[in-house]
C-alpha cells in the first residue's frame, strides 16, 4: 500500500478549509480567509492517525480536541453558545460531506484503512471530490435556507364576528409592520378572494401603508380575533389584498410584532 503524505495534507487541508468556511457562511460569522486557512492548518493535526495506533476512545478524544482547536482559531471563543453553535453546525457540516464522499467511496475505492482510502489511480477520483464537494456543500446552504424559509409557515385561524372562522396558512413576514394609527391595532394581510362566502364586507377601515414602490391605503376589517399555536389575540385587524401574495399555498401575511408577541 502506498499512502502519499503530500496528496493527503493538501487534500485534508481543502476540506477542513471549504468545512469552515460552510460553518462560518451559514452562520454569518464573516471569518477572513486569514482565519479559515490558519483553522485549517490546525486541521492537519488529524494526521497523526497515519503514524500513531490510536484505541477507539483516544482517537475520538483526540479528534473532538482537534476540532474544538479548529473553531476557536477560525472563530474565537466569545462565548459559550456562540462556540457551541459554531461547533455543532462543523460536525453537521461534516456529517453531510463526509457521508457524500463515503457513498462515493464504495464506488470508486480498492481498499479503505481508518480514515484513509487509498486508490491505486488517485489524480481522476481525487480531482472529481475536490470538484464535487464544494458543490455538495454550496447545494447543502441552499437547503438550509429552503428549511429556514418553510419555517415561516405558520396556521393561523381567523375568528370573525359573524361567529364564521377560517384557517389559513400564514407566513410570518418580517417586512409587514403595518399598524392602524388610530386603533393601533397590528394588521394582517389576506387574499381577498379567500373570503367569499365567509363574510360581507361592510364598513371597512383604511390604513395607510408605505412599501418600497408604493403607498396608498388598505381596506382593512374588523376581526374577533386570530389563533396562532393556540394562543389567541385580539388586536388585529384583517387587510385585503386583490394580488397573490405568495406562492406555496400561503394566502396570510402575519405581522412581524407577533415575533414579540410570542415571547
Amino acid at each position: 500500500m502506498s499512502v502519499y503524505i503530500d496528496v493527503v495534507f493538501v487534500l485534508n487541508f481543502f476540506f477542513d478549509f471549504i468545512l469552515l468556511m460552510t460553518v462560518s457562511v451559514t452562520l454569518k460569522r464573516n471569518a477572513s480567509i486569514k482565519k479559515l486557512i490558519i483553522g485549517a492548518l490546525c486541521g492537519e493535526l488529524s494526521m497523526l492517525i497515519l503514524f500513531f495506533n490510536f484505541n477507539n476512545i483516544t482517537l475520538f478524544l483526540f479528534k473532538l480536541f482537534n476540532s474544538i482547536l479548529m473553531i476557536i482559531v477560525t472563530f474565537k471563543l466569545k462565548d459559550k453558545k456562540y462556540f457551541w453553535q459554531n461547533l455543532a453546525y462543523f460536525y453537521m457540516t461534516s456529517t453531510v460531506l463526509g457521508g457524500f464522499l463515503y457513498f462515493l467511496s464504495l464506488s470508486y475505492r480498492e481498499n479503505q484503512y481508518g480514515l484513509v482510502f487509498v486508490y491505486e489511480s488517485y489524480t481522476i477520483p481525487y480531482l472529481f471530490l475536490v470538484i464535487i464537494s464544494p458543490i455538495i456543500l454550496y447545494i447543502y446552504i441552499k437547503q438550509r435556507k429552503e428549511i429556514y424559509h418553510y419555517n415561516c409557515f405558520i396556521p393561523v385561524t381567523i375568528n370573525f364576528k359573524n361567529g364564521k372562522k377560517l384557517t389559513l396558512m400564514g407566513y410570518l413576514d418580517t417586512a409587514n409592520k403595518l399598524i392602524d394609527p388610530i386603533t393601533k391595532k397590528k394588521v394582517i394581510i389576506v387574499n381577498q378572494r379567500v373570503l367569499k362566502k365567509i363574510v360581507t364586507i361592510r364598513s371597512p377601515v383604511y390604513v395607510p401603508y408605505n412599501s418600497l414602490n408604493n403607498h396608498g391605503l388598505l381596506k382593512c376589517i374588523a376581526i374577533k380575533s386570530i389563533v396562532i399555536k393556540g394562543v389567541t389575540y385580539n388586536d388585529y385587524l384583517l387587510g385585503l389584498s386583490i394580488d397573490n401574495l405568495l406562492k406555496d399555498g400561503v394566502d396570510c401575511l402575519l405581522n412581524s410584532y407577533y415575533l414579540e408577541e410570542r415571547k
